[in-house]
């Protein structure tokens, strides 16, 4: 059976600046995509045809949450034998289990419309106060892919104790305010084992450094 033809009937197929596609393939074909909700991010619902591994055509139908790509470092000192994390409210952690909703992170944020090296580097001055201009790239990642678009790009970065042009705390008219905190190494994997650090960014940012032996 052939995949349905999106010029055929249905006319709300959008643009690619509206609804981000890579374009056909030999195996998926875009319908349809439509916006349901267009307030803080952007959540679509995407109709497509997908060709099975036996050559048949299926049609499916999947929501994906569209919030640009991002970038998360860890900052870690290596004469103090320690890392620099945050901690900030998120809302979707309240939601689903209660409590104060509070997180520890390692320092990321949104691409928006800057390069992933000095988008790392904007998010590391605002949150922490640090000038960081040497950052090493390791990685990107789809963190959620069964819902979320995004793709995470990962750095790390080592600091000088004390050298900081700012208090950092986020940007306050984006509605941020978050706690710079300094944690010894290992006591940053001793907190994931009890379940204090449950970011998973942070926990692959704090793995990497301990499988690599950096600390």
């Amino acid at each position: 059976m052939p995949p349905p033809d999106p010029s055929d009937g249905d006319t709300s197929l959008m643009s690619s600046k509206e609804a981000p596609w890579p374009g056909d393939s030999d195996h998926v074909r875009l319908e349809r995509a439509e916006i349901l909700s267009d307030a803080w991010y952007t959540l679509r619902r995407y109709t497509f045809a997908q060709r099975r591994r036996d050559g048949a055509w299926q049609s499916a139908a999947r929501e994906a949450y569209d919030r640009g790509n991002g970038v998360a470092i860890l900052l870690y000192d290596r004469q103090k034998r320690s890392v620099v994390l945050t901690r900030q409210f998120r809302l979707p952690a309240y939601v689903n289990e209660g409590g104060d909703g509070m997180l520890i992170e390692a320092t990321a944020g949104l691409v928006d419309d800057l390069d992933p090296k000095a988008a790392i580097i904007k998010e590391v001055e605002e949150e922490t106060g640090y000038h960081v201009r040497d950052v090493s790239e390791l990685f990107d990642i789809f963190m959620s892919p069964g819902a979320v678009t995004e793709r995470l790009y990962f750095y790390l970065a080592e600091i000088e104790a004390g050298v900081r042009g700012s208090e950092g705390g986020g940007a306050a008219d984006e509605g941020e305010d978050i706690e710079r905190i300094e944690v010894d190494f290992d006591e940053a994997l001793a907190m994931i084992d009890r379940g204090e650090i449950r970011d998973a960014k942070t926990i692959i940012l704090l793995y990497h450094m301990r499988v690599k032996g950096i600390l």
